[in-house]
This record gives C-alpha cells, sequence and structure tokens, in this order.
C-alpha cells in the first residue's frame, strides 16, 4: 500500500498558554475509507518521536510506516473496516506546524519564539482535523508512550466524541524519573555549543546535544534483558580502551546520528516538555473525576519489562476507571523488548485490539437512516 502523507490548513489555533497560533499546518495520512454514516473512524497517536506516517509504503521516501504492523488489512486496526487517521503532533517537525515553521509574520523559523504548547493542545488541533472531516464521533482513539497520553487526553477533554480508548503503556501523568530523563536530554541539547539559545536554524544546529539525547531516551526503551540478548559486552574492536569498543556503544552512536538526521532539536525541547506537564487531573479532584464523564469503552495494555512507563502507571489508570464503573479491560503483556513492546510485540496486541475495536463497533448506535428499520 503506497500512501502519502498530506496537509491540512487551519486559520487559527488557540492554546493553552493564552497565545494563539495562525495559519497552522497539519500533516497526516489516511487508510481505509470512511463509512457513510462516518462511524468507523479511528485515530492513532504517535509517540514522541514518530509522524504521521504510520503505515503503507511513504510514496516519498519508499519506507514502511511507523506501526505499519499493525494497521493495514487484516490486521490489528482492520483498514478493511475501519477508516483510520494519523497525524504529526502540533510542535513536532514532520509536517505539522512547530518550531521550524516558517512563522507567517516574519518569514523566518519560529525558533526560540514557538509558544509552549500541551497535550491538550495537541488534541485540540487533532480534533479540528477530524471535524473537518465530518466526524462527529470517533469509534476510537489508540496510541502508544505519548499516543496513550494523548489518548487519554481526548478522553477528559472530549467525553462525548470518543467511542471507546486503548491507552499503551502510557500514564495519565508523568513520574519524578520520567522528567527527570527528559530533562537530561534537554540540557544535553541546550548544552551544545551551537544551540544558539533555539535560534540556530541559519547554522549547523545543536546535533551533538541532539544525538546524546537521543541515546539516553533510547536506553530507556529498551530493557536490561533485551539490551543483554542484542549486545551482551561484545566488542567491535579488540582494543579496550578504543572509541566504540563496544557493539551496544556504537549502535546508540548510530541512533543518535540517525536522530539528528530526521528531527528538530526545538521539537524535542517542546514535546518533552508537554508530555512532563501533562496531568490528566488538573482541574479535577482525581483521575477518576477527569476520565469518568465518558461513557467510553477502555483497552489499557502495558508490558512487563517496560521500566520507562511501568505497568503500575497503567494499572492507576484502570483502578480509576472501574472507580467510574467503566467497561474496561486490562492486559499485561509478557514481553522481553521494554518500552519498545508496543511496537514490537504484534500478536497479542492485534488479537486484543482486533476484538475490542469489534465489540465497539456493533456496541454502536444504529445510524438515523436505519432506525426503524
Amino acid at each position: 500500500m503506497i500512501v502519502r502523507t498530506q496537509t491540512a490548513q487551519f486559520e487559527e489555533l488557540p492554546l493553552d498558554c493564552g497565545e494563539t497560533l495562525r495559519a497552522v499546518e497539519v500533516a497526516y495520512e489516511t487508510y481505509g475509507a470512511l463509512d457513510a454514516d462516518k462511524s468507523n473512524a479511528v485515530v492513532v497517536l504517535h509517540a514522541f518521536s514518530g509522524d504521521a506516517h504510520a503505515a503503507g509504503i511513504s510514496e516519498e521516501d519508499g519506507k514502511p510506516g511507523w506501526w505499519d504492523n499493525m494497521i493495514g488489512p487484516g490486521k490489528a486496526f482492520d483498514t478493511n473496516r475501519y477508516f483510520v487517521i494519523c497525524s504529526n503532533c502540533l510542535g513536532g517537525c514532520g509536517g505539522t506546524t512547530g518550531p521550524s515553521s516558517i512563522r507567517p509574520d516574519t518569514g523566518r523559523p519560529y525558533g526560540s519564539s514557538f509558544p509552549y504548547v500541551t497535550i491538550a493542545d495537541m488534541v485540540r488541533l487533532q480534533k479540528q482535523l477530524t471535524d473537518s472531516f465530518g466526524i462527529e464521533r470517533l469509534l476510537s482513539v489508540a496510541g502508544g508512550s505519548m499516543g496513550a497520553i494523548q489518548a487519554l487526553q481526548w478522553v477528559v477533554d472530549y467525553p462525548e466524541a470518543v467511542a471507546s480508548a486503548i491507552p499503551i503503556a502510557g500514564t495519565h501523568r508523568h513520574s519524578a524519573q520520567q522528567i527527570a530523563f527528559n530533562e537530561v536530554g534537554r540540557q544535553a541539547i541546550m548544552a551544545d555549543p551551537d544551540w544558539e539559545n533555539g535560534d540556530y536554524y541559519e547554522g549547523a544546529g545543536p546535533s551533538r546535544g541532539l544525538a546524546v539525547a537521543r541515546m539516553v531516551g533510547h536506553i530507556t526503551y529498551m530493557s536490561d534483558d533485551s539490551m543483554r540478548e542484542k549486545f551482551g559486552r561484545r566488542r567491535r574492536e579488540p582494543e579496550p580502551h578504543s572509541s566504540g569498543a563496544f557493539e551496544v556503544e556504537s549502535y546508540l552512536r548510530y541512533r543518535g546520528g540517525q536522530f539528528v538526521s530526521r528531527f528538530d532539536a526545538n521539537s524535542y525541547l517542546v514535546i518533552t516538555r508537554a508530555m512532563d506537564s501533562f496531568d490528566a487531573t488538573q482541574g479535577f479532584s482525581s483521575i477518576g473525576e477527569a476520565i469518568g464523564r465518558t461513557e467510553a469503552r477502555f483497552l489499557v495494555l502495558s508490558f512487563t519489562s517496560d521500566w520507562l512507563y511501568p505497568s503500575y502507571q497503567s494499572q492507576e489508570t484502570v483502578r480509576a476507571l472501574r472507580s467510574r464503573n467503566l467497561d474496561v479491560a486490562y492486559v499485561e503483556i509478557p514481553s522481553n523488548y521494554g518500552h519498545d513492546a508496543f511496537l514490537i510485540e504484534v500478536g497479542e496486541q492485534t488479537e486484543l485490539i482486533k476484538s475490542f475495536l469489534e465489540n465497539t463497533y456493533k456496541r454502536l448506535p444504529l445510524p438515523a437512516s436505519q432506525m426503524g428499520a
């Protein structure tokens, strides 16, 4: 399946910080067909470093989408039955307005002038996108990691616009440890001599700092078992004190360099700050009150070896949902892949999600055209 990233444009987007972004662009892809009654739409939400290219083969670069093993005909998100939408998040660098975008009133990149954005701002823009399709109620919102956080924000902000949610390996708010890892990455970027206070677009840019930030982040995505199986203490060079002597060192440097070629350092700062500030309880007495205004069904998934978003965080969300007598299923999936498991463990996730979406779709009210038939 060859897919092309499309762009939607909106005149403005009000932000939680009080500012308003003008001439906002959103990069997105769609898979499958929207039903006549527009009841089969699923929004898939990407993780921190993801983009709109979730499935299929990109028309631009020939690469598969980041969740191609889960989205497509007969897959977990079966595009023979569902209309799947994935957009690049606000503040990103994959085609949606972000710090590297041209500011309309200056003709130069936003850089350091890009406003502070929240997860709620990201979801607000996604809601504008789904509204442009004429979709009043989504069959589901689903995603892993930051995608899970956005899925919860959807339910909090638009409780009547979501029939179900599938938060995978996520949390309703970051722990001190999660914030700490993100701060190390931010400090690595800002310590780079080429940082230029965020206005680096005419220069080299903080590539070394961004690479280090990604190296730190990538360690948190894996588990001790997966790193031991993949690398152990194997060496690439015989000299014990040479640079890159261990395979794991070489791998991390490769990952860091690869990330620099496709990601913007300012977007790293904007998005991680949005994630760290996210708290589904904000404005409510509890997570139960925040989420409990919805009648949506939930499928919550976590993974045994995930120490970045450990299972106890998903279980906190599940307990809050059940305290409100909501329809929620929870599964902790055995895996050695750590946080990356949501991208790798296809088998069990596929069976769980396919069944959940089928049951959700069957429970939808009949379209008005079929009422009384």
